[in-house]
């Protein structure tokens, strides 16, 4: 298990998308079950898009 954050995974496969993630988003811990090295794109995306839409329901319960 490794941990990492959302801006490691962002950085690697989707540069582009930085700039539009706010910086709460981007400090999130992930844990990757079998690790950083291993991560594929499809998967890296999955785990972005499901990172946004926590932080967003965090937001509305707060």
């Amino acid at each position: 298990m490794e941990r990492v954050k959302l801006s490691d995974i962002v950085s690697k496969w989707f540069p582009e998308m930085l700039p539009t993630l706010r910086q709460h988003e981007l400090n999130s811990l992930i844990v990757l079950r079998d690790g950083f090295g291993i991560l594929e794109p499809e998967d890296a995306m999955e785990i972005i898009q499901y990172s946004i839409c926590e932080q967003q329901d965090n937001m509305y319960l707060q």
